[in-house]
């Protein structure tokens, strides 16, 4: 499968947006770790807004990020939401309602729990009709999410944004699934490519146990290996140095991807 990159989201831990972390991916400037910001949404109306949970907040961020990078209208283009974590703070709150006396749980507190919450107020913010689809692999959640918009752009022929995201855990979930920090990726993805172009990518699956791009930096290794969703930390690095080459990332047992990058 080939297809080509419009626009790029990026927002982790001392990764504040695209253009921000380019030059750090491009080791034009040193990284250096920081707290996640993730601002209110520009896009909710102010009811929506005050009862987003922070993982569709950082969702719809990398997501608006890259449709404002690839100049595409999100309300015309499908989507594809990957995240290992889905909402864990409202789960925390349902399981201690669920474990006290008054177990009644608020509608709103349940539809923020289902894990294509952040899917359903894209829609609402965009005001996209277009298809949507989300999934969760465990630690493979991006690569998942990753295939399954290459499938749909090559197959439909149309635009595709995949959005990764994920957030840590409260705890006790926290000792059971630890969680680095925040970390959401989103790329715009095209059958052909535009004057918005910035990169091609060729897929293939790899049987067996080769091992996955690291990154160079021992830092964003940590958080490559930490936050399921920054398992796209070599491919954004690649983007940002703009060079041709592999990628290998890491997804399901014995299996890995390949992904050619070239730069357009």
């Amino acid at each position: 499968m080939r297809v080509f990159v419009e626009g790029v989201g990026l927002l982790g831990p001392g990764l504040q947006g695209w253009e921000a972390a380019r030059c750090v991916l491009a080791g034009e400037e040193p990284f250096r770790s920081a707290p996640t910001v993730i601002g209110p949404s520009e896009l909710l109306p102010p009811a929506e807004r005050r009862r987003t949970p922070v993982p569709v907040k950082l969702a719809l961020a990398v997501g608006q990020e890259a449709f404002q990078n690839a100049a595409r209208d999100a309300a015309s283009t499908a989507t594809v939401f990957t995240s290992s974590s889905g909402e864990g703070e409202t789960l925390h709150q349902m399981c201690e309602t669920l474990a006290s006396a008054e177990r009644e749980v608020s509608p709103t507190r349940f539809h923020n729990s289902v894990h294509n919450a952040a899917a359903g107020y894209w829609s609402i913010a965009t005001r996209s009709r277009e298809a949507s689809t989300s999934l969760c692999a465990y630690d493979a959640s991006f690569g998942a999410g990753l295939i399954e918009a290459m499938t749909q752009v090559v197959s439909w022929r149309k635009a595709v944004a995949l959005i990764a995201y994920d957030q840590p855990y409260p705890e006790p979930l926290h000792a059971a699934r630890p969680l680095l920090a925040s970390f959401g990726a989103a790329l715009v993805l095209t059958p052909e490519a535009s004057g918005r172009t910035s990169a091609s990518l060729g897929l293939e699956f790899l049987p067996g146990e080769e091992k996955a791009t690291r990154m160079s930096d021992s830092a964003l290794e940590d958080l490559r290996l930490g936050i399921p969703a920054a398992r796209a930390l070599p491919l954004l690095e690649a983007f940002a140095r703009e060079t041709e080459g592999e990628v290998v990332l890491d997804f399901l047992a014995e299996t890995r991807l390949r992904i050619a990058v070239s730069p357009c």
